[in-house]
């Protein structure tokens, strides 16, 4: 079971956008120190549309390599191509991850019976975990909740993340899916709130720059003492506004070259945030405490 506080990764890239391969396995490890508990690379926060397959490919292995075994990796494989989401997933698995994340199909704009399909497929090819990650303001389509308990019949489909925003949705995910089906939030805002539900953690986006107050506050729910852990999602909340105040991860980006973890850079189509935004994210780090 993966629970507490997970990190959706950015990927570091140089000035000329060329992958920063030494900043990469430096942020994972500042990451493993302050407590994060499990590392999601190549997702959409890691820029994983604008990334080659060999890119990919890399960036999962170095995950791992730098992991060592002492928090999970679970890689993104998600792809709206069927065969290119089970051939990332044997690379996911090949390299030593976890599990893996696997987005609902974008664009396709699948029925639900084609989302059984895909992910049966993919977990009939690949014996390794997969998480379900269910977004439908990016893929389009929502999962349903009758889908996604037909699904957990399949020993390898082991939970989901939740970036609907939804906070019924993991209560009837857990009346028909059982207490044993992992719930990730993709959602900031809904942290806690989600813990309440019956949620096991969150993979974040606001983690990538403040990595130990995520762990804090998920310690602080696990421990019974929920009012610490709503005074550090109190204090989280501008930061999380500010995260998402452009298309993420433009803002988290400028966040991180802030701490000097990164520079600011996107590929394209991502274009620089605005004077604006960069203002906005650092009001939101200075007043959380997460800058000077």
């Amino acid at each position: 079971m993966f629970r507490g506080s997970l990190v959706a990764l950015i990927t570091p890239m140089q000035a000329d956008g060329a992958l920063d391969r030494r900043a990469f396995a430096e942020f994972v490890e500042w990451q493993i120190a302050e407590g994060t508990q499990g590392l999601i690379p190549v997702g959409t926060t890691g820029e994983s549309p604008t990334l080659t397959h060999e890119e990919h490919h890399e960036v999962v292995e170095a995950c791992v390599a730098v992991a060592k075994g002492r928090v999970p990796v679970i890689a993104g494989t998600g792809s709206n191509s069927t065969a290119e989401a089970v051939d990332l997933t044997r690379h996911a698995r090949q390299s030593g991850a976890d599990a893996a994340l696997v987005v609902t199909p974008y664009y396709n704009k699948p029925t639900q019976e084609g989302l059984y399909r895909h992910y049966m497929a993919i977990a009939d090819a690949v014996d390794l975990p997969i998480l379900i990650y269910n977004i439908p303001g990016r893929s389009v389509v929502d999962m349903s909740v009758e889908t996604m308990a037909r699904l957990a019949k399949h020993p390898n489909i082991v939970g989901v993340k939740d970036a609907t925003a939804n906070l019924t949705r993991p209560l009837h995910t857990r009346a028909a899916c059982g207490p044993e089906f992992c719930q990730l939030s993709g959602e900031d805002h809904t942290a806690v709130s989600y813990l309440a539900a019956g949620g096991h953690g969150c993979i974040s986006v606001t983690a990538n720059i403040a990595p130990r107050l995520c762990r804090q506050m998920h310690d602080a729910w696990a421990e019974g003492r929920a009012q610490d852990a709503i005074a550090i999602q109190d204090r989280l909340v501008p930061v999380h506004d500010a995260m998402f105040c452009e298309t993420s991860p433009g803002p988290v980006k400028y966040a991180a070259s802030l701490l000097g973890r990164s520079t600011e850079f996107c590929r394209l189509p991502m274009a620089p945030v605005a004077e604006s935004t960069k203002l906005r994210v650092r009001e939101a780090m200075t007043g959380a405490g997460l800058l000077n």
